[in-house]
């Protein structure tokens, strides 16, 4: 875990650290505060931790204005999050937060920052680790990055669901220890796509460019589940829309794509995968808490399901002697839905730009509205 730094050399030091602190000096800054020392803070402007040449430019972007308006920079050295108790003295006082999905902003940080937190910018396109109803009530404004992660975490979706239906981890492991003997007619046989049905759980962004990608692949037919029904966005794909139970007896492949809302929290449980077919396999790109893993679980053990890929889960990380590891037939990543570097760098860029918008009060390039 890295420090909290205090550099004598402000954009020097600023351009290569992970997360940034301003200090406003008693100066004329063009942001709309007093002109006595304030701070803002923000974790991990360059979240991916990558060699030189590879950082996010958010970080210049966000630096550069803010020692021209006599902020002084202080950054939190480390690729890993901070931690609460050093985010919750480093915040107070402070007039905007750029903060990750793993920090979470509840009403205990939201009090430690104090009355002048007028920002709050994620580096996420998911906003659940947000007290969305407390931030709403102190009237701070939110900053987030939806669009820019689109379609990197479609890719992983799609390249998630083709490894967990054909099987690919157990074939690699198969091939190191020795269980690639001859050719043999039903061996490692998996699922394939032509012909099939693939349900999606919200066709948002992520969803509609999920169907985009596999539509080539000879699916023969989409359903999707949601709030409410889509048409404009169905058209393209002819989906239909059905009840989420519906959607889970139907689908032969299921993707969740969906926020994490009071209405999705559990949604993939006992019910839900008892309605699967036994061949059907089970995909979640969106948040680990919309299923109900101890579900899944047995689902997967009981052959009830017959396989899933998880980019999500809960907690995270998965602890390394969760029963769902023991599994063959699950196959789970840590989270890299958006883990591209031009995307993480976008991210970042969006973030910071948020934020700097926020506090000179004009409109945010991605503001969510609450």
């Amino acid at each position: 875990m890295g420090p909290m730094s205090q550099p004598s050399s402000r954009l020097a030091h600023a351009v290569l650290a992970a997360s940034s602190l301003l200090t406003q000096e008693p100066q004329d800054s063009g942001l709309p505060f007093p002109s006595f020392p304030k701070r803002f803070l923000s974790t991990a402007l360059n979240a991916v931790g990558l060699p030189l040449e590879h950082r996010s430019p958010a970080t210049l972007h966000l630096v550069t204005p803010a020692v021209g308006h006599g902020c002084e920079v202080e950054q939190w050295d480390s690729d890993e999050p901070i931690p609460s108790k050093d985010l919750e003295r480093g915040v107070a006082g402070a007039h905007g937060l750029l903060c990750l999905l793993s920090d979470r902003i509840d009403k205990k940080l939201l009090d430690a920052a104090g009355p002048n937190l007028k920002v709050i910018s994620t580096l996420s396109a998911g906003v659940d680790h947000l007290a969305l109803d407390e931030i709403k009530k102190r009237g701070i404004r939110v900053g987030y990055t939806p669009d820019v992660l689109t379609d990197t975490t479609a890719e992983l979706a799609v390249s998630l669901l083709l490894t967990t239906c054909r099987r690919l981890p157990e074939a690699i492991e198969e091939v190191k220890n020795g269980g690639w003997t001859t050719w043999k007619p039903l061996w490692m046989c998996g699922c394939g796509l032509t012909q099939s049905t693939v349900g999606i759980i919200g066709l948002g962004r992520i969803g509609k460019a999920v169907a985009r990608r596999l539509k080539p692949f000879g699916v023969q037919r989409f359903l999707y589940a949601g709030r409410q029904p889509r048409p404009q966005e169905a058209e393209e794909f002819q989906a239909e829309f059905v009840s989420t139970l519906q959607l889970a007896a139907e689908s032969d492949f299921i993707i969740v794509t969906c926020s994490l809302t009071p209405a999705t929290k559990g949604l993939c449980n006992k019910d839900f995968f008892q309605r699967m077919k036994k061949t059907a396999v089970f995909v979640n790109v969106s948040r680990g808490e919309v299923v109900n893993q101890d579900d899944l679980y047995q689902a997967l053990a009981s052959g009830q399901v017959a396989a899933a890929g998880l980019d999500v889960t809960t907690p995270e990380p998965l602890p390394t002697n969760h029963p769902l590891l023991t599994l063959k037939n699950c196959v789970i990543l840590p989270h890299i839905g958006s883990a591209t570097h031009r995307t993480r760098n976008t991210m970042s860029l969006l973030a910071a730009n948020n934020l700097l918008a926020g506090l000179r009060g004009e409109p945010m390039p991605s503001e969510l509205k609450l």
